[in-house]
């Protein structure tokens, strides 16, 4: 019915059977309240015209009226703040089997990666019928990721991940826009979200891609020596990362964290606090800012994710595949990834 009307987009992913009821509700309570005032002031602007009254009536307050006007909206608020607060916490958490995705927000583009490997630039290629979960972090400034068609949007921010999901319900292509003023050429920052037959979408993840973002990822590790320290046998300096996705973290000052994605990011940029040391280690691992850029580290992390499926076995008597590369680079000393 509202295809062809500008201001309601295609409904093109589950979310949209429970917003837009939302919406339509609080247009009908605008519109209701915003007429019923309008004819109110009309009707007793004209029967309480001068020439009718010309001097002013004391008129008495009335308890009755003074409750239903304060207890009937106080009622229409409550009922929309729990409406509203039910589709929020659908849309708050993805579930745990939906398709990760990796995006970074930049001036002025967006940046995907899939699992896979496939790298992408102001487009989404997804399937048709499953739950996703996009993990967004912005390079520079705060963005907004927004697709109208999917009813969803979400502030994307510097130096935190956050992640927004989708089910989407319809094959086609999505305008996809930042809708957060970001700079001069914010309104060029737009994209595509293109959704896939299940088939397709397999097919047009096997016509490219340079590995897996994990296999980058392991790249990466043994580039800045991690494997020197982070060995699953009795001389490792550091933590098997192979249990560390995921877990309850305890620090040396008493508090605890959930090892996630944005504290592993956390960990490998720091600085490290007092107090924040991971409870029986000692901080030996050297700060990455500004040697790994964000799309890097979420190579790193899909990494020491997979590790909980694929755990790192390394042999103690095996030399460590990047010692050349540090002899040459004293710069890059045996480290350890706090957990």
């Amino acid at each position: 019915m509202w295809t062809d009307f500008p201001l309601f987009p295609a409904r093109a992913a589950s979310f949209a059977d429970r917003v837009d009821p939302l919406y339509f509700f609080l247009i009908a309570v605008t519109v209701f309240f915003s007429v019923g005032i309008f004819l109110t002031i009309t009707v007793f602007a004209i029967k309480y015209r001068r020439s009718v009254h010309p001097k002013a009536e004391q008129i008495e307050g009335s308890l009755a009226v003074e409750a239903i006007w304060s207890i009937i909206p106080l009622g229409i608020a409550l009922f929309i703040f729990v409406w509203g607060a039910s589709v929020y916490f659908s849309y708050a958490a993805p579930p745990k089997n939906a398709l990760r995705i990796y995006g970074t927000a930049k001036q002025w583009m967006w940046k995907f990666q899939q699992a896979d490997g496939q790298r992408e630039i102001n487009e989404l290629h997804v399937p048709v019928g499953r739950d996703v979960a996009v993990t967004l972090i912005s390079q520079d400034v705060i963005h907004s990721f927004f697709v109208p068609a999917f009813r969803v949007k979400m502030d994307v921010l510097p130096n935190r991940y956050r992640t927004v999901w989708f089910h989407p319900t319809r094959t086609g292509t999505y305008h996809l826009f930042c809708a957060e003023y970001c700079g001069t050429s914010h309104s060029g920052m737009i994209g595509w979200v293109v959704v896939m037959e299940p088939a397709d979408y397999e097919a047009w993840l096997a016509s490219g891609g340079e590995g897996s973002l994990a296999s980058s990822g392991e790249k990466l590790f043994r580039h800045f020596g991690c494997i020197s320290c982070h060995r699953a046998d009795k001389g490792a300096r550091g933590p098997d990362l192979a249990s560390l996705y995921g877990r309850e973290i305890h620090f040396q000052d008493g508090t605890t964290a959930v090892a996630d994605e944005n504290y592993i990011r956390d960990r490998i940029l720091g600085p490290r606090q007092p107090g924040r040391l991971v409870a029986g280690w000692q901080q030996i691992m050297p700060v990455f800012q500004g040697q790994v850029n964000e799309e890097e580290m979420l190579e790193l992390i899909a990494y020491i994710k997979s590790l909980q499926q694929n755990p790192l076995n390394v042999n103690p008597n095996a030399p460590i595949p990047d010692e050349e590369q540090r002899k040459r680079n004293p710069q890059v000393e045996p480290q350890v990834i706090r957990p």
